[in-house]
């Protein structure tokens, strides 16, 4: 695929799912049980509407933003994914270049298929994304790793005490090929995730169960804020009182996320979260989100509704499936055309004059934690 011939997010998903084999599709397309919250995730952002102001001086409209005390070209990051190199051979090297190009962080996973050292080495902005493990003392040491490699955050998932039952993993008996492995786990040894699952769990969830903890508690949240200097972000926050515990316990972000529906089906769509935990929290951390963004005008509501930012996540493996690092880097260079693009049309010349926009959501008045001018 030419990436220049792409106008849209959505142009990178056809194209790639039409080289994709279809068990990879479904991994990372798909969500947990009926994908009741994958779906909601997109109408709830269909559901609201801005609403523009005019006669503004737009002339030098300017996404730039601050995530986590640095700058960035715009008030996005790339969410954590795992195992890349399944959609294109340099895998997270590709995507995380491309975000280097773009100006924004890039966020290397525990279940990378690079290794973070490699990621870092590229000169970009680069979070690590951390899940608890089993032994507390392997978790610390990949903080340890992270830290020594450069990267400038650590981002730990809250939302994972095991995988979603993610059925069409389930349905296609999913498995790792021996290419493809977790380059911080075991040194990126075969594992479960290579080994045929049996009928009711895909090998991945069958490697996540055996290796990821189940008993993450607010105790781990303060251990790991004593642990590490750097900005600590914790992802997938959902329940205000939550965001306020988190802000509390010293973290620098909350991402609210429902996992892009791949945890619990029924969840929150988490643009219909992100309102109420940014009016909770307020200015004691800063609120990210994620699930869902598919445009620069879905940007542009979430500033509205309260965020300092979003993570993207699956516009940007498309991407890479289809185009490699050209077709990382496109995603990006579109998502910053149309963000600009809406700022300018709402009459803001930035990324904070958003946040002081209104919104309505399915003909009623949203609540605007920063109120209206």
């Amino acid at each position: 695929m030419d990436p220049e011939r792409a106008h849209s997010l959505g142009d990178f998903e056809q194209a790639a799912l039409a080289v994709l084999p279809a068990d990879v599709r479904d991994f990372v397309a798909g969500g947990s049980g009926a994908e009741t919250t994958l779906r909601a995730n997109r109408a709830a952002f269909d559901r609201v509407f801005v609403v523009p102001r005019i006669l503004r001086d737009v002339s030098a409209c300017t996404t730039d933003a601050t995530l986590l005390g640095r700058p960035a070209d715009m008030p996005v990051a790339v969410a954590p994914v795992a195992y890349q190199r399944l959609l294109h051979p340099e895998g997270e090297l590709a995507v995380a270049r491309a975000a280097k190009t773009a100006g924004v962080p890039f966020t290397a996973t525990t279940l990378s298929s690079v290794p973070v050292e490699e990621l870092t080495a590229l000169g970009g902005t680069v979070w690590f994304q951390l899940y608890w493990l089993r032994e507390a003392e392997r978790s610390l040491n990949l903080v340890r790793r992270a830290e020594d490699a450069g990267c400038e955050a650590i981002v730990l998932t809250v939302d994972v005490p095991w995988m979603g039952r993610r059925m069409r993993d389930v349905r296609n008996r999913f498995t790792l090929p021996a290419r493809v492995t977790a380059e911080h786990l075991a040194r990126g040894a075969v594992s479960a995730a290579h080994r045929r699952p049996g009928d009711e769990v895909s090998a991945v969830a069958a490697h996540t169960r055996q290796t990821f903890s189940s008993s993450v508690t607010w105790r781990t949240v303060r251990a790991l804020r004593e642990w590490t200097s750097l900005p600590l972000v914790l992802k997938g926050v959902l329940a205000p009182e939550d965001a306020v515990r988190a802000a509390e316990a010293g973290v620098d972000a909350v991402v609210v996320s429902n996992h892009g529906g791949r945890q619990l089906d029924g969840a929150l769509p988490s643009v219909e979260a992100l309102g109420p935990v940014a009016k909770a929290v307020g200015t004691h951390c800063q609120v990210l989100m994620d699930s869902g963004v598919r445009t620069g005008t879905d940007v542009l509501r979430a500033l509205a509704l309260g965020a300092d930012g979003v993570l993207v996540g699956r516009p940007l493996m498309w991407g890479l499936a289809a185009a490699g690092e050209a077709g990382a880097a496109r995603v990006l260079a579109l998502l910053a055309d149309e963000l600009r693009d809406a700022l300018g049309l709402s009459g803001c010349a930035g990324v904070a004059e958003a946040g002081r926009l209104r919104t309505v959501r399915t003909g009623a008045q949203a609540v605007n934690p920063y109120g209206s001018e």
